[in-house]
């Protein structure tokens, strides 16, 4: 069974072939990410069968993504902890004749707003998405007031969606972790109201006044610190890698707005001390429900903070991976059904990159077919073993197609070499399946 029919096994459309479709739409798209629809189906027929797919009334994202999200509960119930990501991308089709697109930033730029919580583990192996808001803004009247659901709204009902999840899963600890955007009072309110079946962990915005008079960042750093922990940055945006020292503090301290009951959070500090000549200080401030008495607790919620990226690396997949800002459909109920299967194909290649380093010895058939693993053998020059080899062995040589060069230091290879070096596997596998067809078997594989 393909990966795509593993993952969209519960997927009912109300017609078998609807549910047929779209695995094999997720399989054509997967095996060519950054290609468009046509390129990626191959033939007119295909194409053909692509387009009207997503122009099917019967067929909505949502259905595609409760599928995705069943198999990615499954998934989360194995685990402990899971960190649920929230966080806002816009996508630009400015230029495009797409009906239902809204203002982006730019209120003349045009396109649309996503909003998915992305579940990882405190290790970072991504699980799934479990809800997805997609959603065009209306333009501003002639006040320049904008109409439609508050904006903010999308991170407290994010945050209402992981805790039901939560209480459905008590097994597992759910920890909704959210960047400034995602400093509302509104949130922290109604986690209070909900008895906070799923934590939250937040980068404060706001110097919030104390009820008691002063304000919450210069209370915080009045306490003693906790002590202080190292971790290293990685390179990336004009950005070198280098070792970062934090020292941390952490207060408990209830907080009043108007308009809202009153809550009690912890805000946790952690400045870099030591810091190179002509580098800006790494400066985290973060509001949780949970107590922080120890450096050892606020170790483990700066670890889970600093693990948010991983959600900005599922936008670069979804954006520069599947390019899913050219996707050219007309209208905005077609894109929307699109995303949602691009989405998964970007979910799939963070997975395999993140499985590939934290698990390397589990078996490559465990998410390979047997042609496929082999193929990136003999892609490679390589004659495939016997048996079934480790995982990190296949994603390292499917690299090796798309640019890694595997050289000592070169550490492992990234979410781009992976997806593009797929794009050669799956070429090779369609060719080799063509040739038992027609009953030329190639027996090296």
């Amino acid at each position: 069974m393909s990966w795509a029919a593993q993952e969209f096994e519960t997927l009912d459309l109300g017609d078998a072939r609807l549910n047929r479709r779209a695995v094999l739409l997720a399989e054509q798209l997967a095996c060519k990410p950054g290609a468009s629809i046509p390129s990626a189906c191959r033939n007119w027929s295909e194409t053909v069968a692509a387009y009207r797919f997503l122009d099917n009334e019967s067929v909505t994202s949502q259905q595609i993504m409760d599928a995705h999200g069943q198999a990615s509960v499954q998934r989360i119930a194995q685990h402990q902890v899971v960190l649920c990501l929230q966080d806002t991308t816009e996508l630009d089709y400015n230029g495009q004749q797409m009906q239902g697109l809204g203002p982006l930033s730019y209120e003349a730029q045009r396109g649309m707003y996503l909003h998915p919580t992305y579940v990882i583990t405190p290790e970072r192996e991504p699980l799934g998405i479990t809800n997805t808001w997609m959603w065009a803004r209306e333009p501003k009247d002639a006040q320049g007031q904008r109409p439609g659901v508050l904006e903010s709204s999308r991170w407290v009902e994010s945050y209402e969606r992981i805790a039901e999840q939560a209480a459905e899963l008590p097994q597992t600890r759910h920890v909704c972790i959210s960047d400034r955007e995602g400093d509302l009072m509104a949130l922290m309110v109604r986690a209070h109201e909900m008895g906070h079946p799923a934590d939250y962990l937040v980068r404060c915005k706001h110097n919030r006044c104390l009820p008691e008079g002063g304000k919450l960042w210069p209370a915080v750093m009045d306490s003693a610190p906790l002590g202080c922990v190292r971790f290293e940055i990685p390179a990336g945006r004009g950005r070198k890698a280098r070792v970062v020292k934090q020292e941390v503090r952490a207060q408990r301290i209830t907080l009043q707005q108007k308009g809202y009951a009153a809550v009690e959070v912890t805000c946790l500090v952690a400045s870099e001390i030591d810091a190179p000549q002509g580098v800006q200080p790494v400066l985290w401030r973060l509001l949780t429900n949970r107590e922080v008495d120890s450096l050892a607790q606020a170790s483990e919620l700066i670890d889970w903070y600093r693990a948010r990226w991983e959600i900005e690396m599922f936008f670069l997949v979804l954006k520069e991976g599947c390019r899913v800002e050219r996707l050219q459909l007309g209208e905005i109920d077609k894109l929307q059904t699109a995303l949602a299967l691009y989405m998964v194909i970007a979910w799939r290649i963070n997975r395999l990159m993140r499985l590939g380093r934290s698990l390397p010895e589990l078996p490559a058939d465990l998410l390979f077919e047997a042609d496929e693993w082999k193929a990136a053998f003999v892609l490679n020059k390589k004659p495939p073993p016997k048996q079934v080899p480790q995982l990190n062995t296949v994603l390292r040589l499917i690299a090796q197609r798309g640019g890694f060069l595997a050289r000592k230091g070169d550490g492992e290879p990234g979410a781009k070499t992976i997806w593009l070096g797929l794009q050669d596997v799956a070429a090779f596998v369609e060719g080799l399946r063509y040739m038992r067809e027609i009953g030329e078997i190639v027996s090296c594989v």
